[in-house]
């Protein structure tokens, strides 16, 4: 089972808490990487707190919709771990790199030898000299976009229902970049990685894969597009899965599994 650091939650001015510089961090865990073409290997995840978006099927809603946080600096985040015997890490969110020290960390980090993915939506790309092994770019769909009929799973009253009023046109203005999308292709090892939550969102995929094919040099292959069902929980994933596999089968992109819901279903940490 995953072994979290276990951060206090606390929202206060990390200058008034941390000496030097810090980040939000929700959670510092080692799991299994549960997703894309590193799926099965054993890694250190460092969840930071904030997103520019709020998909409506976020499973990591308190990062995002209600982001709770405690504020770590990056000497003790490194300390964290180097106690956890793994070589590759995660950099993941909400969204790490609104973060202007999560460069400063992964500089860190690879200094150190790790193998450094950061899961990302795609919306920011960090300088080309940034040492990331695999960018791990989940553009967000139409599909992902909160609306007043398909609120977030964490929305429970009035006031989240005033939040996702107030997050439909924003995230659907902000949710895909082609500059940044174009730079992270052509600067780093990448997947792109789109949650599917049905057939009907595969011609969007393949118009912005054919924008981006047009945009750059960098070759796109067909295997560099990853197709993930939609679901938090096992019994979700039973219902999606399926249907996304015959997606990519007819499509020639690849499929890839949650291997972190099958395992732990919806446990945190995880």
């Amino acid at each position: 089972m995953p072994v979290t650091s276990e951060p206090r939650i606390d929202d206060r001015d990390p200058a008034s808490e941390v000496d030097g510089p810090a980040l939000p961090i929700n959670e510092l865990f080692a799991s299994l990487q549960g997703e894309g073409v590193l799926a099965g290997v054993s890694s250190v995840f460092i969840r930071t707190s904030g997103c520019n978006l709020r998909c409506w099927f976020c499973d990591s809603y308190h990062t995002s919709w209600e982001p709770t946080h405690a504020w770590m600096g990056l000497d003790e985040i490194v300390d964290r771990v180097s106690e956890f015997d793994a070589d590759h890490v995660v950099l993941t969110g909400g969204e790490p790199l609104i973060h202007d020290e999560a460069v400063t960390l992964i500089d860190r980090l690879s200094d150190r030898g790790y193998h450094i993915t950061v899961e990302t939506n795609g919306t920011i790309a960090p300088p080309p000299e940034t040492p990331i092994d695999l960018a791990s770019v989940s553009p967000k769909l139409a599909s992902s976009t909160p609306t007043p009929e398909r609120p977030p799973a964490g929305g429970e009253n009035d006031g989240e229902q005033a939040g996702v009023d107030d997050w439909q046109q924003r995230h659907e203005a902000d949710r895909i970049d082609y500059d940044a999308l174009t730079a992270l292709v052509e600067r780093f090892g990448f997947q792109l990685k789109f949650v599917l939550t049905g057939r009907e969102d595969l011609p969007e995929i393949e118009s912005l894969i054919a924008d981006l094919r047009a945009e750059t040099g960098t070759e796109i292959a067909d295997t560099d597009v990853l197709l993930m069902p939609e679901g938090q929980t096992r019994e979700q994933l039973a219902e999606t899965r399926q249907a996304v596999a015959e997606v990519a089968i007819e499509s020639g992109y690849r499929y890839t599994p949650r291997l972190h819901v099958d395992l732990w279903n919806d446990a945190p940490e995880t």
